[in-house]
């Protein structure tokens, strides 16, 4: 070879190396992570914990609000990358064509027991209402109204379908939808004056220590699941996300979120209104360094040092 292919050689492979450097420490920099959520007080918190641990690690996060419908096409798009709640089987007619094609993993379980269903005021539980067959019977007290959350909710869709096929009589009724908050507050003035309501409940949530309220029994498999609307809260994640984020998809397979440890975060911030949502979590888990340690077991820093040290030393300074 002469010495001019050889001076010709050096410089391919010199520019070839090059590139592969520079592609593979940019993919190793790939650093956002992208949080779709819904505007309930559980979700929120979850994301804010998730969100502030990938943040300390050396993540970019971002999250945003959306419907549910909006969230599984958010992640089928590749336009967001992780959902933390996923109700289960609430959800089911939202999320399980996504399942089934693959373009949305259901992935891990972040909070078994939780509750979802149709829920009175300990009065009209204690006057008879305590059934989904009940509610009809007293449709005229209730003035023919089943309170709801947000539009598209799937909540809502499933107390819809109620109505529209007169499932358990409830044909008369109309379903009022509303905000998570606003819903409250017409469910507490209804029950400061011992007037009557329904209304769309979960658990956890600080209603349960707010409100004296039942759950309605009487749920099947087509409204909102067996076991009196007993529920799973799922973290669902884009395809092919695990892949790329080995290290995020690790801190996602240990977070779990008990239902007593949502209630005391909620209840603070009920106590406290101006407390919001990732202070009332950060200031729980100061409290509770079990629960980090446990989450951050096996997870690294972006830069593949210890998690736990730099977490700790973020978390110092919150």
């Amino acid at each position: 070879m002469s010495g001019y292919a050889k001076k010709i050689l050096t410089v391919v492979l010199a520019l070839t190396l090059s590139v592969v450097f520079f592609c593979g420490s940019a993919m190793a920099e790939k650093k956002e992570i992208r949080f779709v959520y819904v505007g309930w007080t559980g979700v929120t918190i979850k994301t804010e914990l998730a969100k502030t641990i990938l943040d300390c690690l050396g993540y970019e996060t971002e999250s945003n609000l959306v419907s549910v419908p909006i969230a599984y096409k958010a992640m089928a798009l590749n336009e967001s990358d992780i959902f933390l709640g996923n109700w289960m089987p609430s959800m089911k007619s939202v999320a399980d064509p996504f399942f089934k094609d693959g373009s949305v993993v259901q992935y891990v379980a972040n909070m078994p027991g939780a509750k979802y269903t149709l829920a009175v005021p300990t009065y009209e539980y204690e006057a008879g209402l305590q059934s989904f067959e009940d509610i009809a019977k007293f449709g005229d007290k209730l003035d023919w109204k089943i309170y709801g959350i947000e539009e598209g909710n799937d909540g809502n869709q499933i107390i819809q379908a109620m109505i529209d096929k007169d499932m358990y009589g409830l044909g008369k009724f109309e379903l009022v939808p509303s905000s998570e908050p606003a819903m409250l507050m017409q469910v507490q003035s209804y029950a400061k004056d011992k007037q009557w309501i329904v209304f769309l409940g979960w658990a956890p949530h600080s209603m349960n220590e707010r409100i004296d309220m039942k759950y309605l029994k009487g749920s099947t498999a087509e409204t909102f699941g067996e076991n009196d609307g007993t529920a799973t809260v799922y973290t669902n994640i884009r395809k092919g996300f695990a892949d790329e984020h080995p290290n995020v998809a690790k801190l996602l397979q240990n977070l779990k979120f008990p239902v007593p440890m949502m209630n005391q975060i909620m209840l603070a911030m009920h106590q406290d209104q101006d407390l919001k949502a990732k202070d009332a979590g950060i200031a729980w888990l100061k409290k509770n360094p079990d629960t980090y340690k446990g989450w951050l077991d096996g997870v690294t820093t972006a830069d593949g040092k210890p998690a736990l040290p730099a977490f700790e030393e973020c978390l110092s300074g919150m």
